[in-house]
């Protein structure tokens, strides 16, 4: 049976606003609440059916208070940033990803109605390196990549939600894993690195790129919002493309570099506000990471619709890439430019 009451955290993003959008068009439920520190998009407001907007902190123990009086049932954690597009202040995000996440999972073990929990999680919280497993399954070892990037944060709130089934084994919880989401409408670091038009790769690396189409995404959500499915799920879609053959689909020019420089080359690019490369990042386009979803399809009982080449050329699409034309010259240029500016030689 669906819940009556759901409050869902992070709805001025993407696929956190889409859900309140979906989920109010549901009439199933009685009442949905969308937290966040600002309003959804004006499409999301205009589409939410009897869905409401509660300007909210997570990392306010005032969290509490919105779920009590609700009396919600059911809370769906969207709001963890594993890698934002663009330049952003890493305190504040690692403040809603860890604090918020604390302070949300605190009122839910306080209130005696919240019965089930759906958590937006990451799969960069295995990490990617040179000696990665192959493909990871969700007994796979987390190892982010980092000691204080995003994955960091994402391995934080998963050991707060392990905590809160331990003292409340009551509650109904999934947890979904995701691989890099993609789609028309979604703003993420892989969306914007592949729309360059020169895009810097590592010398001597392919990595292996699955990604997962932004609808699969709000399905499995809703589907999990929907019915009672415990455990945690890697999310992924069917098949991988090398970061090359991404490249060359997306009509993009590829500028391999040293693997010394990238790490500058992605402070330029950050610094230009263009495309936030964090050391998590870089590894992952690096090394790659491929992600099992077995117990996504016989478990959890969702295949996903679109594979990986099948949701990278709707990104394509969507967002009307054009090959780049004079590629060459384009490269040579872009070349001498990333890495003068990299290295301390641009005036």
């Amino acid at each position: 049976m669906p819940s009556n009451i759901v409050l869902v955290t992070g709805v001025a993003g993407e696929l956190g606003g889409k859900l309140l959008a979906r989920l109010g068009n549901n009439p199933d439920f009685e009442r949905v609440i969308g937290v966040d520190t600002v309003p959804p998009d004006k499409t999301v407001l205009q589409r939410m059916g009897h869905a409401e907007f509660v300007r909210a902190d997570i990392r306010n123990p005032l969290i509490a208070k919105v779920i009590s009086t609700a009396k919600v049932d059911t809370v769906v954690h969207a709001s963890c940033t594993a890698h934002p597009a663009g330049p952003g202040r890493r305190t504040a995000i690692k403040e809603v990803n860890v604090i918020g996440t604390m302070r949300l999972l605190a009122a839910c073990q306080r209130s005696p109605l919240v019965r089930k929990l759906v958590v937006k999680s990451t799969a960069a919280v295995y990490g990617a390196g040179a000696r990665s497993q192959a493909v990871f399954t969700e007994d796979s070892e987390l190892i982010p990549t980092s000691t204080s990037g995003y994955a960091k944060d994402a391995v934080e709130m998963e050991g707060y939600v392990r905590g809160l089934v331990r003292r409340r084994p009551d509650i109904t919880t999934t947890l979904f894993r995701f691989a890099n989401i993609i789609g028309p409408e979604t703003d993420t670091v892989l969306a914007r690195y592949f729309a360059l038009p020169v895009v810097p790769t590592v010398f001597g690396f392919d990595a292996r790129i699955q990604l997962l189409h932004s609808a699969d995404a709000l399905a499995v959500l809703e589907r999990a919002t929907l019915t009672d499915r415990p455990g945690v799920f890697n999310v992924g879609a069917e098949g991988v493309l090398t970061l090359s053959q991404a490249i060359r689909r997306a009509g993009r020019v590829e500028l391999p570099m040293p693997r010394s420089v990238v790490p500058s080359v992605g402070k330029v690019l950050r610094g230009a506000r263009v495309v936030d490369f964090s050391a998590d990042q870089v590894r992952l386009l690096n090394f790659g990471r491929v992600v099992d979803i077995a117990k996504l399809k016989q478990e959890f009982g969702y295949t996903p619709r679109w594979t990986t080449r099948e949701a990278f050329d709707d990104y394509i699409v969507g967002r009307g890439l054009r090959p780049v034309l004079d590629g060459g010259k384009l490269a040579g240029l872009a070349g001498k430019v990333l890495v003068a500016a990299a290295t301390g030689q641009s005036r």
